[in-house]
């Protein structure tokens, strides 16, 4: 089999990295670009083996689910060996640690996939969840529940700190076989084992951070009915109140007779009223204040456990930001640049800005120029459709807004709305907005001057001088004023309500 080495699209974070997760319910091959703060998926394949859905009762992994989940290993070593992965980090879940069979099949899986297998402990699968969490949610506070196949880790977390984790039997395959599908049953275990943790009790008022293939299906169909404009599942926030609402619809009613049932896979679909019955009982015991589902977790947490200590500090956003402005722009050193020029600006502007609108706007500079190949009438909804839709992560929903919009006015101008969904700038507040307008307007000015080239803003500056904006082009640079820079710095003036004057010389 051929084998790729490299590619000019491709960032050099070394050689491609696999991760196979094998679970309650599926096996899954994910093979990354490389080892980074803000990893990226090359390949990314599962199979729904259910492994798990008779642990319970039998205390063994089923026969045909076994040699499917085998089968889907072979392919998985065939597609690493295709795509030159040089290492394979390999790691079972519930249902190998609690099966009698589980040591015998996973004997079979390391010799099939050519790697050391870690059955992960249910307190090591809840720490890799928080950890996977924490690396993609900015500031995560609050608690985490990993529901997959076979069990819920819980994992209280605060920033970079997160404290002891627990396991419970409550994934989706589990109840099921628990409870012989009665969903009464299920609700009465799911009642009783919820309410004797503690750890839910700490949620209150904070954020509940949902993983696991389950709820992310049940929030694709909550983003469906509600006709939601921005389908990205990281980092989709609904009210608790509102989460309660939906779980118990769910776990009450047939779901095929639910609306837009079809965005959901059939095989999930038996699982959809016990995941959403666990989900009624976390939000009526923990009460929190919200609920963010992520779309990232143990196999995300694996690989943020082996970066160094100084990687794990680094902002996944404007990582991937950097990487972005590398593979795509004209000149990634002017998109640094930006950075500063726009500080300045800010800085005397008199406009306040918190350190969140600081960071977002930071990475818009970085992103402000990945459009360029695009032809020139649609700069601006190409790039709002790549950063809006983007494998970002550490970014809720208003602030993928927010750079999607300074960036389509950096290329539009600013009375050109009419282009815009107007659903999508319902997911940003009046002030981000506004923010996006300037932040666009300024670009608009910088690469007007600049023509995206390094070395010349570090010599120029824009900022707010006796109650002006003023524009100081000085000697070499004077040449580059015009009516057009002049145009554009009257458009930016506007906004924050100061008189234009262009210095040269």
């Amino acid at each position: 089999m051929s084998r790729v080495i490299e590619a000019p699209g491709r960032l050099s974070h070394g050689p491609p990295l696999a991760v196979v997760d094998i679970g309650s319910n599926s096996v899954r091959l994910v093979v990354y670009e490389g080892l980074s703060r803000s990893p990226t998926a090359l390949f990314n394949e599962k199979v729904l083996c259910g492994l798990g859905r008779e642990v319970q009762t039998t205390g063994l992994l089923a026969a045909d689910a076994v040699e499917q989940a085998l089968s889907s290993l072979k392919r998985y070593r065939a597609l690493c060996t295709t795509m030159g992965v040089q290492k394979v980090l390999a790691i079972a879940t519930a249902a190998c640690r609690d099966a009698k069979n589980g040591r015998a099949f996973i004997s079979l899986a390391e010799r099939i996939i050519q790697a050391k297998i870690e059955v992960l402990s249910g307190l090591r699968e809840a720490e890799l969840t928080a950890l996977g969490v924490m690396s993609a949610v900015h500031q995560a506070d609050g608690v985490v529940g990993d529901l997959g196949g076979g069990s819920l880790e819980l994992v209280d977390v605060h920033g970079t700190r997160t404290r002891r984790g627990l396991t419970r039997p409550l994934g989706g395959l589990a109840l099921v076989d628990i409870s012989s599908k009665s969903l009464k049953r299920a609700e009465k275990y799911v009642k009783k084992t919820l309410s004797a943790l503690p750890m839910l009790k700490e949620c209150k008022d904070r954020t509940f951070y949902a993983v696991g293939g389950t709820w992310r299906a049940l929030a694709r169909l909550h983003m469906w009915q509600t006709g939601y404009p921005l389908h990205v599942m990281h980092g989709y926030t609904i009210s608790a109140d509102d989460a309660l609402e939906f779980a118990r619809l769910v776990h009450r009613v047939d779901v095929d007779t639910l609306s837009n049932i079809e965005v959901v896979n059939n095989a999930r679909r038996p699982l959809l009223p016990y995941a959403a019955l666990v989900l009624e009982y976390v939000l009526r015991i923990g009460k929190p204040q919200r609920v963010t589902f992520s779309a990232l977790g143990v196999r995300e947490g694996l690989l943020y456990s082996l970066l160094k200590k100084k990687e794990k500090k680094k902002d996944a956003l404007i990582e991937a930001a950097h990487d972005l402005n590398h593979l795509r722009s004209r000149s990634p050193r002017h998109g640094e640049e930006l950075i500063d020029w726009t500080d300045r600006f800010m800085a005397s502007s008199g406009l306040d800005e918190t350190a969140e609108e600081r960071r977002l706007r930071h990475a818009a500079c970085l992103l402000a120029d990945i459009g360029w190949r695009a032809h020139p009438d649609y700069r601006g909804e190409q790039s709002l459709n790549i950063i809006a839709y983007g494998g970002f992560t550490a970014i809720d929903h208003p602030g993928r807004a927010y750079l999607a919009l300074a960036v389509f006015y950096r290329h539009v101008g600013l009375v050109i709305d009419d282009e815009l969904s107007p659903r999508l700038r319902e997911l940003a507040s009046t002030r981000m907005i506004d923010r996006a307008r300037v932040h666009g307007a300024a670009l608009r000015l910088a690469y007007v001057i600049s023509a995206a080239m390094p070395g010349v803003l570090p010599k120029t500056r824009l900022g707010v001088e006796r109650h002006r904006l003023a524009l100081r082009l000085p000697g070499e640079f004077a040449a580059l004023g015009g009516d057009r820079v002049l145009s554009r710095l009257r458009a930016l003036s506007r906004l924050i309500g100061r008189e234009p004057v262009m210095l040269l010389g």
